[in-house]
């Protein structure tokens, strides 16, 4: 769920948590792809592909891992072009305070190119504590997820403490239809670097809406959005902002 992480893929709320313990009890998968609009040649397109294993569930907790590999594209050497590929590796165990789950997570992320040359890795791990709670009431459902965690290894980056926020709001409109709407923030404080550009904190967040339909077993999601993304280059220290439409997978 840290800046790269698709939201709507991420850990999740639980609404009904086993009552007895259970082994591999619940697994999501997602795939979304995105159109951008903006003048860099460098961003057309942004695709995520991935998915979260709950590894056991103990009732009071889960443990469990979260996968997703990003590509973009932008239109540079040809139309669709991959031009970077992130990926992201997440573990996690948590602990339940009634509606309330608080989880430990340990998220690593590495950036990489795509068809360019690159002998600078890129990468940082992030040791954290994550607070899931939902909330329903009639037929809107609140879905809150923050964190908030510390580097513990860096390489060729300048982060040291990231905190993130992730609201969703969806009604029901039909048996097999919703609306939704989506507001995440991050917040990625900086140490100066010697080898790095000197700069302050960096801020980033998407906002977007759009309609569900609830299949027998997944979901399917249109949605409009705005993205204000920090470091959007893995070489660069340039935020970028763009425009998207885009849809989504889930299966859960």
């Amino acid at each position: 769920m840290l800046f790269l992480t698709s939201p709507a893929a991420a850990q999740q709320p639980l609404e009904s948590p086993p009552t007895t313990p259970q082994f591999l009890p619940r697994y999501d998968f997602h795939l979304a792809a995105a159109a951008l609009a903006n003048d860099d040649p460098r961003f057309s397109w942004d695709t995520h592909f991935g998915g979260a294993i709950d590894v056991v569930d103990y009732v009071h907790g889960r443990a469990g891992t979260f996968i997703d590999y990003e590509a973009v594209l932008g239109n540079e050497l040809r139309a669709f072009d991959p031009n970077q590929g992130n990926y992201i590796l997440e573990l996690s165990t948590s602990y339940r305070i009634k509606r309330t789950e608080v989880a430990a997570i340990f998220h690593h992320v590495s950036r990489h190119l795509s068809d360019r040359p690159k002998v600078i890795p890129v990468a940082w791990n992030i040791l954290g504590v994550r607070v899931l709670r939902e909330a329903t009431r009639d037929k809107t459902t609140v879905d809150l997820v923050a964190d908030f965690g510390g580097t513990t290894e860096k390489v060729n980056v300048d982060y040291r403490w990231s905190t993130n926020v992730d609201v969703v709001v969806r009604r029901q409109v039909v048996s097999r239809a919703a609306v939704f709407a989506r507001g995440t923030g991050h917040l990625m404080s900086v140490v100066p670097a010697p080898t790095l550009v000197s700069r302050h904190a960096q801020t980033g967040g998407v906002v977007e809406g759009g309609v569900r339909f609830i299949g027998e077993a997944g979901v399917g999601e249109l949605f409009l959005g705005y993205e204000h993304r920090f470091d959007a280059y893995p070489l660069g220290f340039v935020p970028e902002r763009w425009f998207m439409v885009g849809f989504r997978v889930l299966r859960r």
